[in-house]
């Protein structure tokens, strides 16, 4: 048994709403145990066997809420591995930057052609297998990051990837 972070796409948006009871007790219902959500963004950290299936977690969600729910899945280990890295070379948020982590589902996102060339209020300041590290810039309108989705749509469907700011990452590690 180790301890698994599964990243939901989508969830807390819109009609989209899930209340972190019902989840912690879908994936209970899934056979996990020691599950936990964390925040309101679609964060669940859990006890499993190592073969932990996406796909499966994706099914099961589905089923039970009516909505199709991607699911990025990193062990607890890879995450406090990534904020052990200091992608963000010491940088932190401010008022006008936000850090945010791309989660690509299918680990391709080396496929990203660095030095990245798309225009917007962000640059990337690193890319590892299954991992954009974005750092977004205050727009006048106050919103973060303009141009951010063209990164995103570099990788495919909605559900193959999904975006956390990084203090989210930092609390799931711990």
């Amino acid at each position: 048994m180790s301890r698994h972070v599964a990243l939901l796409r989508g969830v807390n948006l819109g009609k989209r709403q899930v209340k972190g009871a019902e989840l912690k007790l879908a994936f209970a219902a899934m056979g996990f145990d020691n599950v936990k959500t964390l925040l309101a963004s679609g964060n669940v950290l859990f006890d499993a066997a190592d073969s932990v299936s996406a796909e499966a977690i994706e099914t099961a969600l589905e089923q039970k809420f009516g909505f199709d729910v991607g699911t990025v899945l990193r062990s607890q280990a890879e995450i406090r591995a990534i904020v052990a890295s200091d992608p963000f070379n010491g940088r932190v948020e401010d008022k006008d930057t936000k850090l945010y982590v791309t989660f690509v589902a299918d680990r391709n996102a080396k496929t990203l052609p660095m030095p990245c060339a798309v225009a917007g209020d962000f640059e990337v300041v690193g890319v590892s297998d299954g991992e954009v590290f974005i750092l977004a810039h205050r727009l006048p309108d106050g919103r973060f990051g303009l141009g951010m989705e063209q990164i995103w749509k570099h990788f495919g469907k909605a559900r193959l990837w999904t975006s956390r700011n990084f203090n989210t990452v930092i609390k799931a590690a711990e």
